[in-house]
């Protein structure tokens, strides 16, 4: 675990210093002095009605600035606001971001901080999409003495990632990474997402986990351990057991808990 002024201000003003450039009036050698003195004139007139005329186009050009550019700063400002409060409300409401080890609840047999980040783990690789040309569920049920201990969710998927939030609790929308074997949620379900068809093992996914899981040792807790698929007793290794479409899985750490069955979402 979700996800678009203009120029035209100055254009009708007119441009600085027409009519500026003497006209007829500064013509040399014209009439008497008397004349002259006339041009003279005229031409100060003209300069004059030039240097208003420049004026005016300034401060036309300077009123359709501000025109403009008081509304756009609003509508920028109005955009950031949008932006920020976006941002933060996405990520109380979704979790952007979230690092390794995101999942703190107190039921979980460990967290992701040290799973893999990337490096392939027992030839099962990471890609930044989710493979599915093959494509199965299996559920995992974990008991140390008796206590439930929750699967966290993004295992297998590289952070930082989203959150969405469902019915059954948080659930991984994104990540930089997927591994083929990942979680997206705390419900137990391991995503068994492959562009290869083979079988992979309970051993795998704990490895990528980047915790131990043998007979007698189930992440941080050490004792003898039961296992059961589908209802039934497993005598091996529980490393071993293989992780096929909706093979139901419990491990027990200490006392024997009763197996409870798993049903999976429709779809899946």
């Amino acid at each position: 675990m979700a996800q678009r002024g203009s120029g035209r201000s100055g254009s009708k003003a007119r441009p600085a210093g027409r009519g500026s450039t003497g006209g007829r009036s500064s013509a040399a050698g014209r009439g008497t002095g008397k004349q002259s003195g006339g041009g003279a004139r005229s031409s100060q007139k003209q300069s004059a009605a030039a240097a208003a005329r420049a004026i005016k186009g300034a401060r036309g050009r300077s009123g359709a600035i501000i025109r403009v550019g008081v509304p756009v700063a609003v509508v920028v400002l109005i955009a950031v606001f949008v932006v920020f409060f976006t941002l933060k409300s996405g990520k109380s409401n979704a979790g952007g971001g979230l690092p390794p080890g995101a999942d703190t609840s107190t039921q979980l047999l460990a967290n992701t901080a040290s799973q893999a980040t990337g490096d392939a783990v027992d030839g099962v690789q990471s890609n930044s999409n989710e493979q599915v040309l093959f494509h199965v569920h299996a559920h995992l049920a974990m008991y140390v003495n008796g206590t439930p201990k929750l699967l966290p969710y993004g295992v297998g998927i590289v952070p930082p990632y989203q959150l969405q939030q469902t019915p059954n609790g948080p659930f991984v929308a994104s990540g930089t990474k997927f591994y083929w074997l990942h979680t997206h949620d705390e419900t137990g379900v391991i995503h068994i997402e492959s562009p290869v068809q083979r079988t992979f093992t309970l051993g795998n996914f704990f490895d990528l986990w980047h915790q131990t899981l043998s007979t007698n040792q189930i992440g941080p807790n050490k004792g003898k351990i039961t296992a059961f698929v589908n209802g039934k007793a497993y005598a091996g290794n529980p490393r071993d057991i293989p992780l096929t479409a909706h093979n139901v899985i419990q491990l027990d750490l200490g006392s024997v808990v009763p197996f409870s069955t798993y049903n999976f979402p429709q779809g899946e």
